[in-house]
């Protein structure tokens, strides 16, 4: 796996930290995202799906765990499982046809379903630094 490390100072660096994250991995499907309550998770998740072409609003689904999303040409699915206390919450929702599809899943608090993410998931981890300033990484 390759290295991809980014600052963002602030929100205002978000849409091209997105853009280079997605330029560096074209060939991945399945984001996972690691990080402290806060981080931005979900703000930067907004700012990919914009770079994929996503025009509506996206939001968490923290109570839904799962948000369908359409770019004009294919369905993207975000996802949060911070309210899921066992993998077989996950797996009653159908979460391996969603990861197998085909199809951009951004996933928010993977590490409660880690077991079930395919092998080629790229992972992300988003650390606050200070204030709205982010490190973006890529983990292994």
């Amino acid at each position: 796996m390759k290295e991809w490390r980014k600052i963002a100072r602030g929100l205002s660096g978000l849409p091209e930290i997105a853009a280079s994250l997605l330029s560096a991995f074209p060939e991945h499907r399945i984001f996972a995202f690691y990080g402290d309550l806060g981080a931005g998770k979900t703000t930067f998740i907004k700012q990919i799906a914009g770079q994929l072409g996503v025009k509506e609003g996206v939001n968490s689904p923290t109570f839904a765990i799962i948000n369908e999303y359409f770019n004009g040409k294919e369905s993207l699915f975000h996802f949060d499982f911070y309210r899921i206390d066992r993998l077989q919450e996950a797996l009653d929702i159908g979460v391996e046809d969603y990861f197998y599809s085909g199809n951009y899943c951004f996933i928010e608090w993977a590490e409660k379903v880690e077991p079930l993410l395919p092998s080629d998931t790229l992972k992300i981890k988003i650390t606050s630094l200070s204030g709205t300033d982010r490190e973006f990484s890529v983990i292994k």
